[in-house]
């Protein structure tokens, strides 16, 4: 990640902007780590080398054009060289970013991906983070490193569209997703026909509107649970009647229960 605001450090954190190419003179992955004090958010930058970021104690939330990542424990997400993103982090996280030099990266992805963070990869990384580490051993561990390093099986991510046409609609949601205005009322706010905007959701988002506005709150209720909220708090947090409602919901599109994500994170 790049320039922050609101940023309290302790660890190991000793990255600035524009110092990329150093990191990775003698090798080809940098490994680093910060825990962050207070609620943090990074403008839009972009690195000369790939990026990958992770995060212990909450979730991670990253723009990178038209799509919306949530990250929580557990993943990572792959940033390539030259790609344009930003972020938000909650207080109390620890945060984690490995850097990687394109022209010694074995295995890399050409867009932003979510990565399973396996308890080898993990390991790993902590290992490379190490100042004192022996070139060989650095050349070892980095070796095995790429060999593991894969896409998780399934990307959550959510197309967050531009079009004016629904812009509006798309704002009001991710500020809020417990906004349960239907079709009717959100044609009238953008001034369309509730054809026109569903046609509008599913060209730009490949979902219908009540299944892109599930998936946001699913997101949001990732961030929430990753901070420790209950199950039933999160449930009236966005907005859902009753929990079973929402445990149904947040399952049908995480494959999980918010109780055993919760556990997880």
């Amino acid at each position: 990640m790049g320039r922050t605001r609101e940023v309290t450090a302790r660890g190991t954190w000793r990255r600035a902007p524009g110092r990329e190419g150093a990191l990775v003179a003698r090798s080809a992955i940098h490994a680093e780590s910060q825990v962050l004090e207070t609620p943090v958010e990074w403008e839009l930058h972009e690195h000369a080398l790939h990026e990958l970021v992770w995060v212990r104690g909450g979730a991670l939330t990253a723009r990178v054009g038209e799509r919306l990542f949530t990250v929580p424990a557990g993943y990572g997400l792959w940033l390539p060289a030259g790609v344009r993103h930003g972020g938000r982090l909650t207080a109390g996280v620890e945060l984690s970013s490995a850097f990687f030099a394109p022209d010694r990266s074995v295995t890399a992805f050409p867009e932003a991906v979510e990565v399973a963070m396996s308890p080898v990869l993990d390991s790993l990384l902590t290992h490379l983070a190490r100042p004192d580490l022996e070139p060989a051993a650095r050349s070892r561990a980095e070796g095995v490193v790429f060999d593991v390093l894969e896409p998780a099986g399934e990307q959550l991510a959510i197309t967050v569209p531009d079009d004016p046409r629904i812009a509006p609609v798309v704002r009001a949601i991710i500020d809020d997703p417990a906004d349960d205005r239907g079709l009717e009322e959100w044609a009238a706010v953008v001034g369309a026909s509730e054809r026109t905007v569903t046609r509008v959701f599913r060209d730009t988002t490949g979902l219908a509107f009540a299944r892109w506005r599930l998936t946001v709150r699913a997101h949001r209720a990732m961030s929430l649970l990753s901070e420790g909220w209950e199950v039933q708090d999160v449930s009236d947090a966005l907005g859902y009647a009753q929990t079973s409602t929402f445990i149904a919901a947040f399952r049908r599109v995480t494959g999980r229960t918010p109780g055993s994500f919760r556990t997880r994170s």
